[in-house]
């Protein structure tokens, strides 16, 4: 499965390398956290490494091979993302489609891609490959609650089944540097588009991001988005392998506001709908225009503040409103994607969040291969019709 020697002094080239070297050099760390049933776990870097192993070789054992993908329709959890990795250790590719997207275009895009190698979160999504007619070769599944003897798919494979499976080879990491590590996709039908990024851009774009936000081993992170976009592959997951930080899950999206109030993570890596939304929850929660709290509130967060401003002004309102929002220990608040608006751009500012814009400069264009089976489809239309 690829030459890569398990020495820290080789230079890892792919995602699932830098895994390696984390549980190599800092094994027993904490790499991510996870609450679930209101407790949170803990996994360290040895133990990540270990279950992605295990993953990767019961994938191999089923006939996942380098250069397939494995599509993963998961809300944020642990195992979607050491599924990821999985996948390309064994020199394959991952997709992850965004939790937050509309069951029918997710169905319609299914319908198009038809995958081969699929990991759901449960039932819902089970019905969704229904839907789409999909016919799966391989299929697991995170969560069993609701399955029965008529849920469909009944050859599907529980997740915690494939870890306890004995491994058949030393899970040495096969991806290389310049295969691509995930593809996105968006629209659908016809329209259809997708996005490949590889290994040397996701390590590229990180490393970039550590050196100019100086992040280190310390730094905690949430990861509310389950990786469905380029950017958060960027910002997000290449930075949490490269500087070796913990990485943090919500129990779920319900609850990954709370989440962030009760840990105060050092790093946020959002969208512009993130800060958005965390804008109209605070504006949501302060006095009613015109009162009296409101008037204190409104003379803490003036744009260009007096002497007093700064110390009454952060102790009465902008401390307990960044504790509100979770942003009580963020030094490094990032922006993925599109600029903020100026007046949640301005809130945050007077709130002294000084939100950082990382541009995801993506390239969409039409998926090769389902330009290849449309032509297929109308030639032999055509041979029919002559």
């Amino acid at each position: 499965m690829g030459t890569f020697t398990d020495t820290p002094d080789a230079v890892p080239a792919s995602l699932p390398q830098w895994l390696q070297r984390q549980a190599l050099e800092h094994g027993t760390d904490v790499a991510l956290r996870h609450k679930h049933l209101g407790v949170w776990q803990e996994r360290t870097w040895a133990q990540v490494v270990d279950e992605v192993r295990r993953l990767a070789s019961a994938l191999q054992a089923r006939g996942f091979a380098a250069g397939e993908t494995l599509t993963i329709i998961s809300r944020p959890r642990p195992q979607a993302l050491l599924a990821a990795l999985a996948a390309q250790w064994l020199g394959g590719v991952a997709s992850l489609f965004d939790p937050l997207e509309a069951a029918a275009e997710q169905v319609q895009r299914l319908t198009t891609l038809q995958p081969d190698f699929v990991l759901v979160e449960g039932v819902e999504d089970m019905l969704r490959l229904r839907s789409a007619q999909v016919a799966v070769r391989i299929l697991v599944y995170l969560d069993k609650r609701g399955l029965s003897d008529s849920t469909p798919f009944a050859q599907a494979s529980d997740y915690a089944a494939l870890l306890a499976e004995r491994p058949i080879d030393n899970g040495v990491p096969q991806g290389r540097l310049l295969q691509t590590a995930f593809v996105f996709y968006r629209g659908a039908g016809q329209a259809i588009e997708e996005q490949r990024v590889s290994h040397a851009e996701l390590l590229q774009e990180g490393q970039r991001l550590v050196t100019r936000e100086g992040l280190g081993r310390q730094e905690e992170a949430l990861a509310a988005r389950a990786f469905a976009s380029g950017g958060q592959a960027r910002y997000l997951l290449a930075p949490w392998l490269i500087a070796g930080f913990r990485l943090i899950f919500p129990e779920n999206l319900a609850t990954r506001d709370r989440d962030r109030r009760e840990l105060g993570p050092t790093l946020v890596a959002g969208t512009r709908e993130t800060y958005e939304r965390l804008h109209r929850y605070a504006l949501e929660r302060l006095p009613a225009p015109g009162s009296g709290a409101r008037r204190l509130v409104d003379w803490a967060l003036a744009a260009q503040p007096g002497p007093l401003h700064r110390p009454v002004g952060d102790w009465l309102v902008r401390r307990p409103l960044r504790d509100v929002l979770g942003f009580s220990r963020t030094r490094a608040p990032l922006l993925v994607g599109d600029a903020l608006p100026p007046n949640t751009q301005a809130f945050f500012q007077a709130l002294g969040i000084r939100v950082r814009l990382w541009g995801d400069a993506a390239h969409w264009e039409a998926p090769t291969h389902l330009v290849h089976k449309t032509t297929d489809n109308w030639t032999g239309l055509q041979s029919r019709l002559a």
